[in-house]
């Protein structure tokens, strides 16, 4: 008999508890474990310590903000390698750029359809890791 494999681990940074608990909610119902920040400066202590198979990341975080909070998850060792999909109000074209060019993987903007973020979040995680 086959060993069970793991829940993918993703760690959801959303300052909106709402919004944070929605993504969490629809994540955790496709099998997926679910660890919820609502700030950068959380998120990225537990990305220096914890290795996670996904993040999702809103780009206006009180303190440490998504985008430096992508930019130091790439530089660090233990997650470098992890899917990272920007979650964010910001939609203007230069605004993905920027995303993406800070080390994102994908970039979906709010308001989102919860099936199109759950169907992002597996497509990143079929992906093989970049180590």
């Amino acid at each position: 008999m086959a060993a069970q494999s793991a829940a993918p681990r993703v760690l959801v940074v959303e300052d909106e508890p709402n919004i944070r608990e929605l993504v969490c909610l629809h994540l955790r119902h496709e099998g997926y474990t679910c660890e919820p920040e609502p700030d950068g400066a959380a998120a990225l202590k537990r990305a220096e310590a914890e290795p996670f198979d996904l993040m999702v990341l809103d780009v206006m975080l009180p303190g440490l903000d998504g985008l430096s909070l992508c930019r130091a998850v790439r530089n660090g060792r233990i997650n470098a390698d992890v899917p990272i999909l920007m979650l964010t109000a910001r939609r203007e074209e230069s605004d993905k750029v920027v995303g993406l060019e800070s080390g994102a993987d994908d970039y979906l903007t709010k308001p989102f359809g919860v099936r199109e973020l759950v169907a992002r979040a597996r497509a990143l995680l079929r992906r093989p890791r970049r180590s």
